[in-house]
């Protein structure tokens, strides 16, 4: 359900994190802007600014793109009585 006025803060973020997949434009609607595309890109930079997240572009919220990925190897052991 699309929010009767724009949203702001904590709030704006994650509904935007909740409409990551539906694209911008449906992100804008669900977050209370309507067509404004621009004026919720510039609300959601700025409440991720306020909360020391970094956002170039819409899609930087998408969980999968800010799983840091490490190099390595992975450790276990033989057998589970060797825990």
């Amino acid at each position: 359900m699309a929010s009767s006025s724009p949203l702001e803060g904590v709030i704006l973020v994650d509904c935007a994190k909740a409409n990551i997949e539906n694209g911008v434009e449906t992100a804008a609607v669900q977050c209370g802007y309507g067509t404004d595309v621009a004026a919720f890109q510039t609300a959601l930079k700025s409440a991720c600014a306020d909360m020391n997240i970094e956002l170039k572009e819409f899609a930087d919220l998408s969980v999968d793109k800010r799983v840091n990925h490490r190099n390595g190897i992975e450790v276990y052991p033989d057998t589970p009585s060797d825990l």
